[in-house]
């Protein structure tokens, strides 16, 4: 419990975190900013560390002007990031995929694999995009689409299209709106409401497939 209550703390109060980070590490800002995005898109493990609150932060702190951070550059290198980490979860996925569904597997059927695979062949495109703005599913999506062995030149794409749109997207949007004295004196309020904003797709999609799944019982 203390360890979610650390994460949760982390993640509402992120501006406070980010002002000791710049205070202390300075230039080293982008590369520790660069590995949280990079181990919260690239490993399926960690799909706990903040993504889009630290991005909204990011853009609100470097708009600030004191910190001696580039916007461009803390963008490029985000983007960067958040596609090699998507490449690096695919490639774990297509890996361990075959080793994990075997037939014989109760859990991990070998029928759940041959659906995932025909699923991301034909429809894994828009998923892998719109997953990039719902987290846990932007960590899932790039491992699920190597089980499915998505064909790799496809997943590319719109990796690199989702990457593009999510970092820029919140970034962005920090940038110009995080200093406005509403937003500002309200951080707390607006992680929360960023957190439920990008939480409520999945629970509409889950809410969705269970309905299916009870019409076609």
């Amino acid at each position: 419990m203390e360890v979610l209550s650390n994460i949760i703390d982390s993640i509402l109060h992120i501006d406070k975190y980010l002002v000791k980070i710049v205070s202390d590490y300075r230039t080293w800002t982008y590369l520790i900013i660069f590995m949280i995005i990079f181990a919260e898109t690239g490993f399926v493990v960690t799909p706990f560390l903040p993504g889009d609150s630290l991005l909204f932060a990011v853009g609100a702190l470097i708009a600030k002007g004191d910190t001696g951070l580039n916007i461009y550059i803390m963008g490029l290198l985000l983007i960067a990031a958040a596609i090699t980490g998507n490449t690096v979860n695919y490639i774990l996925g297509n890996f361990l995929g075959p080793k994990v569904f075997k037939p014989g597997n109760r859990i991990l059927k070998i029928e759940y694999y041959n659906k995932t695979k025909e699923y991301f062949n034909k429809k894994g495109g828009n998923m892998l995009i719109f997953s990039r703005f719902m987290p846990i599913f932007r960590t899932l999506a790039p491992f699920v689409a190597g089980v499915g062995k998505m064909n790799f030149a496809h997943f590319t794409y719109y990796n690199i299209v989702g990457g593009v749109l999510w970092i820029i997207g919140f970034l962005g949007i920090g940038f110009i709106f995080g200093n406005i004295p509403i937003i500002k004196d309200n951080f707390t309020y607006v992680m929360l409401v960023i957190i439920v904003l990008t939480i409520l797709p999945a629970i509409f999609a889950a809410i969705k497939a269970k309905s299916t799944m009870g019409e076609e019982a």
